[in-house]
């Protein structure tokens, strides 16, 4: 977990450097630059960075990574199941959380070795491993992202257009990228919602063709779409599902 935790540090600091400021007259507060053209950042701003992304870490683990269309998903599930407190919302966040991981861990394993560990071993500088390590993560959510969204963004931005698709900024990249994670969850959870929604309607019609007009439904057609959940092997569906649509 150092390494996970290490990576953000140094994507929140690639983000908001360009917004830190030398305070002159204090010592404190300071940015050197190298005879290569690096910056350094005093002790002073680095603890500054480190409380910001403290706060902002919850957020970051939200919206740049895979966390929120898994977590919709599986959300989705549980109401097509007609299970509203099974399982239980800790457990869709955990099994969430660890699906994210899952995934992730590629990009995870190239920013630390491109631009963290680098920079441990002291063979590059804080503002080169900055760089390095936001490039495998842009590249994940710029091939997650809908066009369509991109030039939405972009056109309201008033930033574009780009060269390269490495040249878009991410305060364009991560609203489109959770705009399109968004669209994506939802029409997998529709495509998910469909066969349940078809037993409800059966059980329904059945129902009041028999006159028991009294009798809910979704407690009777409830066993039979937890039957056909486990008989299709539903969580397994699923899991595989959401790990290989970013692999494709």
């Amino acid at each position: 977990m150092k390494w996970i935790i290490s990576i953000f540090i140094l994507l929140t600091f690639y983000l908001f450097s360009n917004t830190v400021l030398a305070v002159q007259g204090l010592e404190a507060l300071t940015v050197t630059t190298g005879a290569n053209g690096e910056q350094s950042y005093s002790v002073t701003i680095q603890a500054m960075v480190l409380m910001t992304v403290i706060t902002i870490l919850p957020s970051m683990l939200l919206m740049m990574t895979s966390f929120t269309r898994i977590i919709i998903v599986l959300a989705i599930v549980r109401q097509a199941t007609g299970l509203m407190q099974a399982p239980p919302a800790q457990v869709l966040v955990g099994l969430g959380l660890f699906m994210t991981l899952f995934i992730m861990a590629p990009v995870f394993d190239r920013m630390y070795s491109d631009g963290f560990k680098p920079y441990l071993d002291e063979k590059i500088g804080a503002e080169t491993a900055l760089k390095k390590a936001g490039i495998p993560l842009h590249e994940f959510m710029l091939a997650q992202t809908r066009d369509k969204d991109l030039t939405m963004f972009t056109e309201i931005a008033d930033t574009g257009p780009y060269k390269t698709p490495a040249d878009v900024p991410f305060t364009v990249l991560i609203p489109s990228f959770v705009t399109s994670e968004l669209k994506t969850a939802f029409s997998m959870g529709f495509l998910i919602f469909i066969p349940f929604l078809i037993i409800d309607l059966v059980v329904a019609s059945v129902l009041m063709s028999m006159g028991m007009m009294m009798l809910s439904p979704l407690i009777v057609s409830m066993p039979f779409k937890l039957m056909l959940f486990v008989l299709v092997d539903g969580w397994s569906m699923i899991m595989g599902t959401l790990a290989s649509s970013y692999y494709i």
